[in-house]
């Protein structure tokens, strides 16, 4: 990574570290939330390093030695190697299968002519449905082959709002199932997720790394709280109308290489992966709000 011009030797650059500062005051505030005390954190982040200075610093491809690893990271050998060991014995956390199950579900729900009604929404599904309509149970059977019971997956739905029954006794999609609004672990793990990748994102623009991801945003400031509510709702109406458009896409193309790779064994294997997201935020300007955050607005171009 180039430095700037000013940045002294051995120091990270000034603005880098206010950057960070910034990114972290929220998790910090979430982090006390739950008790995750400085103590734990450091534990975790010190893990993290060695897990990070091994997988993606390596030198001409070799494993780095404990040694390198405590150059690159400042952390003193011995917890090196037993970072080291503890990391090669439980490894990184597999996604809950509830999780998995259920996000591949709401991506058929949402991206399947089959499951869409005339203007391209996701159709209330009956809960058994005809040759011409599928319903729920067939959405689920397509999806885990009979893996679980249509049922199970209902109620939980219904529990985390992702789902509810009308007057029909239909199963209807809730408008925000991209990410449940109940569910401390469901929501935790997309939280992880989606911050993971926007970060990994900014960092490989930030490094210089070719080609850029696209990473913009629009803001404003000087904004009444009817204005801030007006806008909110437009921001989930475009969210969502660029989120299905992305599923749909996606779901087809998924789809298609999934058949070339079955079909052609010569074909490069499929195995890169995509994060598309939405977000909008709004909040009042806090007293300690520096100046030169106060702009009039605009797009982040």
């Amino acid at each position: 990574m180039s430095r700037t011009p000013t940045q002294p030797t051995g120091q990270p650059p000034q603005v880098l570290v206010r950057a960070l500062r910034k990114v972290l005051r929220p998790m910090v505030h979430l982090m006390l939330s739950h008790q995750v005390t400085w103590p734990f954190l450091g534990d975790l982040v010190k893990s993290l390093y060695v897990e990070v200075a091994e997988r993606d610093f390596r030198v001409d491809g070799k494993t780095p030695s404990d040694s390198r690893i405590h150059l690159l990271t400042g952390i003193h050998r011995k917890d090196v190697k037993r970072l080291r060991e503890e990391l090669a014995t439980h490894g990184s956390p597999e996604v809950p299968g509830n999780i998995s199950l259920g996000a591949r579900l709401i991506a058929y729900w949402t991206g399947s002519s089959d499951y869409l009604d005339a203007s391209g929404a996701p159709r209330p599904l009956a809960l058994r449905g005809s040759p011409d309509e599928p319903g729920f149970e067939e959405l689920v059977e397509q999806v885990c082959r009979k893996d679980i019971r249509p049922r199970v997956i209902l109620d939980e739905w219904l529990r985390l709002d992702l789902a509810h029954i009308d007057a029909q006794k239909r199963v209807v999609l809730n408008t925000g199932a991209f990410t449940p609004d109940r569910g401390f672990d469901e929501k935790a793990f997309f939280f992880g997720k989606n911050l993971h990748d926007h970060v990994s994102a900014g960092a490989h623009n930030l490094m210089g790394q070719k080609p850029t991801h696209f990473d913009r945003s629009v803001y404003y400031d000087r904004l009444s709280a009817e204005s801030v509510a007006e806008l909110s709702e437009l921001a989930r109406d475009l969210g969502m109308q660029a989120l299905r458009s992305m599923n749909s896409r996606a779901l087809a193309l998924q789809e298609r290489d999934q058949q070339r790779n079955a079909s052609d064994k010569n074909i490069v294997p499929v195995d890169y992966r995509m994060n598309f997201g939405i977000f909008h935020y709004n909040t009042q300007y806090e007293a300690s709000t520096s100046s030169s955050e106060h702009q009039q607005g605009g797009p982040d171009a």
